[in-house]
């Protein structure tokens, strides 16, 4: 299958041939093996805020393993979606943005927060720069799908990622692995536990990561370095002809107490250095003749959006120019490739102490993070970045009581803070002599502030049904000051002075109360089986803007689920739920003009409903089938917005109001639209398989196919910004002695090459009229060389 075409089978088509060709390779071998089968595994997870078998707990979740993340070689947020299939990742250049059940926030604006709350062990983070930190030395992932108001908070009106880092053990161990791969990557990752007695350990763990070859090539950059273009100018951009490349290193040490029988301490100290050309975005210049609109936009796939505005106010809904983009080998901007570079440094800890009738805790965390970015942007830009500080911290004070099966409660208090400095321009060559900026901008401190209170319980109605009830509430500010300095011609790529007072300074405030609920029932007649319902609610902070105020995101959901164990010895699983979601303010962002940056609009309602179910067969000693079925429905029932257009005759870049002074004609409403990152289905399946060879040890089989069906990456819903179909599969032989010392990997990841369509818009800035297209990455294969002593 080409990544070219980026087209894939009908549904069903696709699910028969993946389940073909797992059931060939292996199914054989399994019958032939004949062992009994085995109980699964009991997993714990900490998502209502205690440790319990995640088959309790009353919340669709996904869980990955540390294992799990160190064989498939994720090393940071933006592939966790290959092992999560329901959880879908946007990248746009330097920036990583996460969506669950079809919501998520796809921008970078200083003052708007994440819809999936991002927590590493209780830190929270909340900036898209931030979270392309290193994962590494990780215990495991949790993906909570569904808002989780009440205990995660504001901004989990999605859902939640929990990242639980691996705590040291109370004995001496060592162990790591290495991998090589195709574009020359290189990964490195080692952890030490020493234990200094029974009460005290440290572990100590790194990781070094590089791929020296990017994923993207660009073949213009070399005759346009030739060319003498910038001969003479003060900006020399970089030339590579590769872009996509990294280079990172991290390291956490860790310290576990307990001093005595009640007193649990854990404490880290992390830091994380992050450089790389970052993933060119290809482009289209709709201003050339053979792209550009006809008079009257009566034709190349354009729309005429505004006819009562004097000209033409074209719009390329459906255009079809990503059918011609190689999504290996496109022109990169004329100004090169772009970079970024990220050190961050974090301090997290956790103390609990236990009265015996209740636990006291306390989960703090605080990061600093300082990065320089500088993406080039098409056909001729460069956002270069003078300062881009962010320093967080979080709090959290609780106290939980009762008896497993019993009367459970739980309260608490959260605080988080925030501050931002940032200070960038978008820069061109191609303004006066030296160069320009189309627009140069400090905000000197973005405050971003909340506190909550949250209880929750558990009250037993009977020996099998239990009623659950929580709340929280919420309150935020914002404060910020913009210094807008504008266009600036003729500057060279220098730090520009911004006078203190005078046009362009903006003083901004914004801030508003919640209060959060969840109701439910969770009903467990047996070990084997959970089914619950419940009605919750989420909740994601207003704020501001280059243009103005926005209002907050609120999502009422109703869930009802079902969790079973079955088979002798409990060795399958069967998970399902069903979810409908009432939207209402859901924040949205278009970038109409590079001038301005992003825009927010808020949906007035948006209506998504569907039904998920996950299953492990463990169909021998050594063969499991796993997999999962999500089926997603989301509509904008109303979106009043704006369109960047490609105006024939006219100035317009973009078009608000259709007609400010004619009560008739109404702003543009993208009604029926569906939302980004929403597609309608994906489906995922696997199977394990571990051969026995007596003596020699054992080596284990792997296979795992996931399939999307189509989606689009902005709100208008473009032809061209519509990614089709596709499938991913993931192929790897893992070999161990029988001393399990030490493992042999060979791997291949996204066999068929498919490099999906991950971000995407049309921006019209200046003279320019531009539709750009961002794409995941390309199939990889290595080695991989695991050991623990």
């Amino acid at each position: 299958m080409s990544s070219q075409t980026a087209s894939a089978a009908p549904l069903p088509r696709v699910l028969t041939t993946v389940a073909t060709g797992v059931l060939a390779a292996f199914a054989g071998a399994a019958s032939a093996q004949g062992q009994a089968p085995q109980e699964l595994e009991e997993v714990l997870v900490t998502a209502q805020n205690r440790s319990e078998s995640i088959q309790d707990v009353p919340i669709a979740i996904d869980l990955v393993s540390g294992e799990e993340l160190a064989k498939a070689n994720i090393t940071d947020v933006r592939e966790l979606e290959r092992l999560v299939p329901a959880v879908q990742i946007s990248q746009d250049t330097s920036l990583t943005y996460v969506f669950i059940r079809g919501i998520g926030t796809s921008s970078n604006n200083e003052t708007q927060d994440t819809s999936v709350a991002v927590n590493i062990d209780g830190e929270y983070i909340n900036r898209p720069n931030v979270l392309n930190a290193s994962l590494f030395d990780m215990e495991r992932v949790e993906a909570l799908r569904g808002p989780q108001g009440t205990l995660q908070g504001r901004n989990a009106t999605a859902g939640a990622l929990n990242f639980i880092t691996r705590k040291p053990k109370f004995e001496n161990g060592f162990g790591g692995s290495l991998s090589y791969g195709n574009f020359d990557q290189v990964i490195a990752n080692a952890g030490a536990d020493f234990a200094l007695n029974d009460r005290f350990a440290v572990r100590v763990a790194g990781i070094y990561a590089n791929r020296g070859e990017g994923y993207n090539e660009h073949a213009n950059l070399a005759p346009l370095q030739s060319s003498g273009f910038y001969t003479g100018r003060p900006f020399q951009p970089d030339f590579t002809s590769r872009s996509g490349d990294q280079d990172m290193w991290g390291a956490r040490v860790s310290l576990r107490a307990e001093p005595t029988d009640a007193l649990a301490i854990d404490l880290a100290v992390e830091t994380i250095d992050s450089s790389a050309i970052t993933d060119n975005q290809a482009f289209v210049n709709l201003l050339l003749p053979a792209n550009t609109a006809p008079a009257g936009c009566a034709g190349n796939g354009y729309i005429e959006i505004a006819p009562l505005i004097a000209g033409a106010q074209c719009y390329p809904q459906n255009t079809n120019f990503l059918a011609g983009i190689n999504r290996n080998k496109f022109d990169a901007p004329n100004s090169g490739v772009g970079l970024q570079e990220i050190e961050s440094t974090a301090i997290r800890g956790r103390l609990s102490y236990d009265f015996g009738a209740a636990t006291l805790s306390y989960i703090g965390g605080y990061r600093q993070s300082d990065s320089v970015d500088a993406p080039t942007l098409s056909p001729t830009y460069v956002f270069l970045s003078f300062n881009a500080e962010t320093e967080a911290q979080s709090h959290e004070l609780r106290l939980n009581g009762g008896e497993v099966g019993g009367f459970q409660w739980q309260g608490g208090a959260f605080y988080f803070s925030e501050t931002l400095d940032v200070e960038r321009g978008l820069y061109s060559p191609l303004i006066g002599p030296l160069g320009g900026y189309i627009t140069y901008f400090r905000r000197p401190g973005v405050d971003n502030e909340a506190w909550s209170a949250f209880a929750q319980f558990d009250i037993p109605v009977s020996d099998t049904l239990t009623a659950q009830a929580g709340v929280r509430y919420t309150d935020t500010s914002r404060n910020a000051v913009f210094e807008n300095l504008g266009f600036r011609a003729n500057t060279g790529p220098v730090r520009l002075t911004i006078p203190a007072t005078g046009t362009g300074l903006l003083n901004l405030r914004a801030g508003e109360t919640n209060t959060s609920w969840l109701v439910g029932l969770n009903y467990k007649p047996n070990d084997d089986m959970l089914v619950y319902g419940k009605v919750s609610t989420g909740f994601k902070a207003g704020g501001f803007d280059a243009v103005g105020n926005y209002g907050p995101e609120e999502n009422t959901a109703y869930e009802v689920g079902l969790k079973q164990t079955f088979g002798g010895e409990r060795r399958h699983l069967f998970n399902a739920s069903a979810f409908y979601y009432d939207y209402k303010g859901l924040q949205n962002s278009v970038v109409l003009n590079n001038a301005l940056g992003g825009q927010i609009f808020n949906a007035g309602k948006a209506t998504i409903w569907g039904a998920e179910a996950d299953f492990k067969f463990q169909v021998t000693d050594n063969g499991r089938f796993t997999g999962s079925v999500n089926y997603l429905n989301a509509e904008f029932d109303e979106l009043l917005a704006a369109y960047a257009v490609l105006c024939v005759g006219c100035a317009q870049t973009s078009v608000g109001d259709l007609n400010p002074a004619t009560a008739a004609v109404e702003q543009p409403n993208l009604a029926g639209n569906t939302p980004p990152q929403s597609p309608e289905f994906v489906v995922s399946l696997g199977y394990d398989h571990e051969f026995q060879l007596g003596s020699a040890g054992s080596l284990t089989a792997s296979i795992f196919s996931r399939y999307k069906s189509d989606y689009f990456v902005t709100i208008y819903n473009e032809r061209d910004l519509q990614q089709d179909a596709f499938v991913q599969t993931d192929v790897s032989f893992e070999y161990r002695p029988t001393s399990k010392k030490y493992s042999v990997q060979a791997f291949v990841q996204n066999i068929e090459d498919e490099r999906p369509l991950v971000f995407g818009g049309f921006v019209a800035a200046g003279p320019d009229r531009i539709m750009n297209f961002g794409f995941s990455r390309p199939r990889t294969y290595g080695l991989r060389v695991g050991f623990e002593f």
